[in-house]
This record gives C-alpha cells, structure tokens and sequence, in this order.
C-alpha cells in the first residue's frame, strides 16, 4: 500500500443534515456516542494498510480540523500522517471548490505525485468496515485505469444512487445517476431482483486520475465516472459488507438507532475498531436508573432514569425521572462549574421526557419539558427546535425552558 494515497473528501454545505450541519461540516458530525463520522474512512484506511491521508475541507470546517488534529497524530519514525488540506484562493483561481471533482483537481499539486501512485478517493460521511486492500488488488488485477466499489441494492434503493452495468468480469459499460423509472434501469439488474450501486469509493491510476480532471468537470458521480467509463479501462468491485450513507436526517437517525439495538448491523465493539480522539474522561456514574438497548459513553452523569433504545453521548447529564426512548443524545464539549451554574444547567433536567428525538451537543433543556412530537408533525422550523421526518431535533447549544412542550 505504499502507493496508495487516499484522499478523504470533507462534503458540502450538508444540507440534508440541517440543522446538525448548521455548526459543523458533515464528517464532523459525531455519532455512536463517542466518535465522529470521519474517524470510519480514516480508520478503514489505517486498518488497509494505507499511510498517506489526507482530507479535503471546505464548509464549517473548523470542528472537523479540530479533531483530526488532535486525533490523528503519529511519531516521528512513522511516515503515516493525516493532514488536511483546506479550500483556498490562489493567483490561478479565486473560486471555493464548485464540485468534488474540483476539490480533488485543485488539490492534486499539493500531493506530489511521481506518476505511479494509486489514489484512493473516499467520502467522509459513509458508515462501513472495509478493508481496501480486497478492492486496491481487484483494481491491480484487472489493470484498471479506474475502479468503482459497488453495493447491491433493491429497486426501491436505486433512485437514491448511481448504477452501474457491468459483464461478468466486472468491466463497467454503462452508468445511470439516480435513475428516476424503470426504463432508466432496462439491462442494469446484476443478480436477481438488486442492481449495483456505486459506494462513492473509487481507486485511480495516478495517469488516469489526471487524465479524468483534465476538464471542468465538478462532481465525481454526476460527470467525472461516467465519462471515465467511456474512455477509460473501466471496472466494479463488488462489496457484500454492511455500508450507509450517512447524508440525511432520517439515516443518521437510522444508523444510531440500530447501533444501540440487541444485533447491531454495524458495531464498533467488533473486528475492525475504530480510532477516535482520546478524551481521558472518568467512567460514567449511574444512579437508581432503569437502561436498556442503549449505549452509554464515558463522563456521563444519569441520576434515577428511564433509558430505553437511545444513545447517550459524551458528557451527558441526565437529571431524576427523566424519561429518554429512541433518542440520540450527544452530549457536551465540557462540563459547567457548580460555582457558576446558569438558570438552565447544561444536560437534561429534572422530570424532562423525549421521544425520537437527536439532542445536539451542548443543549440545555429545562425541567419537566417533554419532547414527543405528540401531534406527528413530519418537517417543522420551530423555536430552539426542528422536525425532519417526523423528528425532532435540538441543535447544539439550544435552550429550552422549564415546562416546554414540543
């Protein structure tokens, strides 16, 4: 893997993840408790052998170098490094990145490539376990210019991908971007009644990588792909494991739920863990208080609870007979001085109930407010508050007062 060099790329505004995107940019955004989604491409690159990382930012970027700076740091006898590598203005251009594509074609001079390398490009707000290497040497075996990792999908699924046709041997003929009918899939199904949808990971010669930017192309799925299968030794490889896009409220929601569930389809108590920032935090305490398929992470303070199929992030601090169900709760950044405790302490207070909810990081809900979504309002911009998919979400640094109901 010494030639490889991936390139992790840091996404756009995120607007299908407003409000969580309102502060941060999208592989920043944490989850599972305790991690950020941009710790999965850098720990999958890590466990595949790969050295050379580096990660594009552009939107809200400051979160996001926060922690990988703070995280991702190695010796000085190991050439590993992770190293961001921020939108900028030069004397050729005085644009922000217009697309993927021109993130990665703008930021080709700062790698210094000598021509043999392969180059790894990774979107940083997937959730999935997979080693590289199996896709490095398909690309290898084949001498591919460019490959694709593909994942099967139903019908229902396709409109929300790009899919690929491909022979037997994996050679890829044809592509269709978010197909919208069934006409636009005519001769695109693999096996069975499941077509095959790009992940959003792709491994490039370093000569057809230049050769595929040579335009002004702006998107890799949208028009750098398709036009690579066309001139280019064009191949998919297929992946059977567990993989998600992570874009929208409703998947993160989704995703966070199912980690705390009894048979979790992603988990990071198994093979293939993940890195994340060391915080050195004390184990959490937990009084009087009734938990179940949920997870609990450290520093966390639950004083007589009801918790049930949530996520309880960094930090939390629940106060007595709450009542917590289908909820992610993020947490804090810090914890509050008693000395100088605030009209609505930071945490969940005393009596509060909340149902399918995401509680951002940092919030201050009051006493005996109750967060239910009791009239089902599916998409909703309220005070200190907003509804997607019919949940609600309390942003970072919100203040809810005593008695509210949402």
């Amino acid at each position: 893997m010494q030639k490889t060099i991936a390139l992790i790329l840091g996404g756009g505004q995120g607007k299908r993840l407003f409000p969580l995107t309102m502060y941060r940019s999208k592989p920043a955004v944490p989850i599972g408790g305790k991690y950020r989604l941009i710790d999965i491409p850098i720990s999958n690159c890590l466990h595949s052998g790969i050295k050379d990382i580096y990660v594009l930012t552009q939107f809200n970027s400051e979160s996001l170098n926060n922690h990988v700076n703070n995280t991702y740091r190695f010796d000085y006898f190991s050439r590993a490094f992770v190293r961001i590598l921020a939108a900028e203005q030069t004397v050729d251009s005085t644009n922000w990145f217009q697309g993927t594509a021109d993130a990665v074609r703008r930021n080709l001079l700062h790698l210094q490539l000598k021509g043999d390398e392969e180059i790894l490009i990774l979107s940083g707000d997937h959730l999935y376990d997979m080693d590289y290497r199996g896709l490095i040497n398909f690309h290898r075996e084949k001498k591919a210019d460019v490959t694709v990792s593909t994942i099967p999908v139903g019908q229902k699924e396709t409109s929300e991908f790009g899919i690929l046709k491909m022979s037997r041997q994996g050679r890829i003929s044809g592509f269709r971007e978010k197909p919208k009918s069934r006409s636009d899939l005519k001769g695109y199904k693999s096996r069975g009644n499941q077509y095959l949808a790009s992940m959003g990971v792709y491994i490039f010669n370093c000569r057809a990588l230049k050769e595929a930017l040579a335009g002004n192309a702006a998107d890799f799925g949208k028009e750098v792909i398709p036009h690579s299968i066309k001139r280019l030794r064009a191949f998919g490889y297929i992946f059977n494991g567990y993989w998600k896009d992570v874009g929208t409220i409703s998947s993160f929601y989704e995703v966070n739920m199912g980690m705390a569930a009894s048979k979790p389809q992603f988990s990071f108590f198994y093979k293939g863990y993940v890195f994340t920032r060391p915080r050195f935090l004390p184990s959490a305490r937990i009084f009087d208080s009734e938990i179940s398929h949920s997870l609990v992470t450290e520093g966390s303070i639950i004083h007589d609870a009801e918790i049930k199929n949530s996520v309880v992030g960094l930090r939390s601090i629940i106060g007595k007979g709450c009542a917590i169900s289908r909820t992610v709760l993020m947490g804090a950044d810090y914890y509050e001085d008693g000395g100088q405790a605030e009209e609505l302490p930071l945490g969940i207070g005393d009596g509060t109930s909340i149902d399918k909810a995401i509680v951002d990081k940092n919030a201050r809900i009051g006493k005996n407010v109750i967060i239910t979504n009791s009239k089902n309002v599916k998409n909703c911009d309220g005070a200190n508050y907003f509804i997607r998919d019919g949940i609600v979400i309390i942003p970072k640094n919100a203040r809810i007062k005593n008695g509210t109901k949402i």
